[in-house]
């Protein structure tokens, strides 16, 4: 089992590379700007991977960091919220486009709905 560690650990260098490049690649294309999203908070992802977003009814956007004890109780509620909204287009390693995505920091809860 010994020698097949290194083997498993170059395998896996590429997919992990690819998950790298993919969350680090492009810069802000836009000047944050002040919005006011509704939708459902949920959580996306598995394990180190899992980010909390806002689900509206044409749009995602992703929670910063600092802002997810804020919305981590309203997981599965609409919320109304405001924040400074910036976007960034994404690809992945090997250059194929996946869209744009949308962020929000600095929110402030405005209304809570549970779910019905």
């Amino acid at each position: 089992m010994g020698r097949n560690r290194p083997r498993t650990l170059f395998l896996m260098l590429p997919l992990m590379l690819s998950a790298v490049m993919l969350m680090g690649l492009g810069g802000q294309d836009e000047i944050p700007n002040t919005v006011r999203v509704t939708g459902r908070v949920r959580l996306i992802g598995s394990g180190p991977g899992m980010e909390l977003v806002i689900t509206g009814t044409d749009r995602e956007w992703r929670i910063d960091k600092e802002d997810r004890d804020k919305l981590w109780d309203l997981q599965q509620q609409n919320v109304t919220v405001e924040g400074q909204e910036s976007s960034q287009e994404m690809t992945f390693a090997n250059g194929t486009p996946i869209g744009t995505w949308y962020f929000l920091r600095k929110i402030k809860v405005i209304e809570t709905s549970e779910k019905k």
